[in-house]
């Protein structure tokens, strides 16, 4: 039975996501090659162009759907926390603290900056700051932090993670450096609090 053509396009898009996913996360951009994916997908390099263009379009694509799961984990952590204060903390803690696994510490802050260029202007970064600029929002009514400008400690706030995740990343030390940005990032976010 021939599959609706919808449904063959989303898994040449997925197998093509998943090979290049891989080949990213284990060698790495600049070792990884377009017949490398569609070698391991069974597919054509017609098919990676038709679909992302290029490897780095590919990869912006690999980024988008890790930046993903990243947002829905971080969700998990905030969610699963006692107040709505101790859940912002955990989430940013965590999101600094997953530069550490292998995969995302490689994809998302070795070879995404290199090749994409500054973090901080990733189209995903908008939606980032948008959480965290509607979380403090949230803190501030429900009187738990100073009157802050939401948006540029959204910012500020956004920019120190990611700073910190792209110094674990690049350290000599991953695990030390974790330890130090997590305890310093924990320590600043509680400047923000009402005493």
């Amino acid at each position: 039975m021939i599959k609706p053509r919808p449904e063959m396009i989303a898994e040449t898009r997925a197998k093509l996501l998943a090979a290049g996913r891989h080949a990213f996360g284990t060698v790495g951009y600049a070792e990884s090659s377009m017949d490398d994916f569609t070698a391991a997908a069974g597919l054509t390099r017609g098919a990676l162009y038709h679909h992302f263009g290029d490897k780095k379009g590919l990869l912006q694509a690999v980024i988008r759907e890790i930046d993903a799961e990243m947002t829905e984990r971080l969700h998990k952590v905030s969610d699963g926390a006692p107040t709505r204060w101790q859940g912002f903390v955990d989430e940013c803690a965590t999101y600094i603290e997953m530069a550490l696994e292998p995969e995302i510490q490689r994809i998302m802050f070795r070879d995404g900056p290199a090749v994409l260029g500054d973090i901080s202007q990733w189209p995903t970064t908008n939606g980032c700051v948008a959480a965290l600029k509607q979380s403090l929002s949230e803190l501030k009514q429900d009187g738990v932090i100073i009157d802050i400008d939401e948006e540029v400690t959204a910012r500020l706030i956004n920019g120190a993670s990611s700073n910190a995740a792209l110094w674990i990343a690049n350290s000599e030390n991953p695990q030390q450096t974790s330890k130090r940005a997590v305890q310093g990032f924990r320590t600043l976010l509680e400047g923000l609090r009402l005493k």
